[in-house]
């Protein structure tokens, strides 16, 4: 059974059409990456999974529950809001850490938000506290941050904050890891290491959206690749499947000019 699904998306700007008839499946432990050119709606996706955006229509479904239906009034308070985003963990290209709190800090933040809202906080706060801790300092472990734990985003370099960021998203225990573009705000020599633990996370069969301009680590991470274009999904299968043999004549062009650029 397919842990998200997705049906008839569809989301407008006033005008301007965004995504079009967006629907797919992902299966629990598989890695989807999405690509494509800028513009073609593959962030607007990320966003309306995680609720950020509202689609104008479509069903958004994970394990099984509708967590989105267009053709039902949209009334929701935020602590259900709240309640819908935690299936979903969200790692920003562009790391969004606060600079106020160290690198423990920032994972341990949004745990310790929602556990106020636990009727046996006050009488369970040490003991819940004490766990968060203890979860954190373990994902920060395993990002290879160990030493790190006390530094503020100040003191880390891009792909140490961008581990910050993926440990943080991991901490809530998503249902589904979601990546928005992971390594375009660093620097090439370190875009592998950020890499390398999106690779690892992978073999441990963590269920994750990635979305990248990174085409061989697409190629070899992915377990499904969908190829979007002005909105739309043009292709999707196999990445052997897109990436050898493309179907569609907009996703021919599009491999053909990443070719180019290499």
């Amino acid at each position: 059974m397919a842990i998200l699904e997705v049906e008839h998306i569809q989301k407008s700007f006033g005008g301007t059409r965004v995504l079009e008839d967006i629907s797919f499946s992902l299966e629990k432990g598989k890695t989807l990456s999405l690509i494509g050119s800028s513009g073609s709606g593959k962030t607007t996706l990320l966003r309306c999974l995680n609720f950020l955006e509202t689609p104008d229509q479509g069903i958004i479904r994970v394990n099984g529950e509708v967590l989105f239906d267009g053709s039902q009034p949209l009334k929701q308070s935020a602590s259900e809001l709240r309640k819908k985003r935690l299936h979903f963990g969200l790692v920003f290209q562009s790391f969004n850490l606060f600079p106020q709190y160290t690198a423990l800090g920032n994972v341990m933040l949004a745990g310790s938000l929602l556990a106020k809202e636990r009727p046996d906080y006050k009488e369970h706060r040490r003991e819940i506290q004490a766990e968060l801790e203890a979860t954190g300092r373990d994902l920060l472990a395993q990002m290879g941050l160990k030493e790190k734990v006390d530094n503020y985003p100040h003191q880390l370099s891009g792909g140490q904050c961008q581990r910050v960021a993926i440990a943080r998203a991991l901490a809530l225990h998503p249902d589904i890891l979601c990546f928005d573009e992971p390594t375009s705000a660093l620097d090439p020599e370190l875009t592998g290491e950020v890499l390398r633990v999106i690779r690892e996370l992978a073999e441990r069969e963590t269920t994750m959206m990635i979305v990248t301009h990174e085409m061989v680590f697409a190629r070899d991470v992915a377990d499904t690749v969908i190829f979007m274009d002005d909105g739309k999904i043009c292709e999707q299968g196999k990445p052997l499947d897109v990436f050898d043999h493309p179907k569609e004549e907009r996703t021919k062009q599009f491999l053909a000019r990443y070719r180019e650029q290499r």
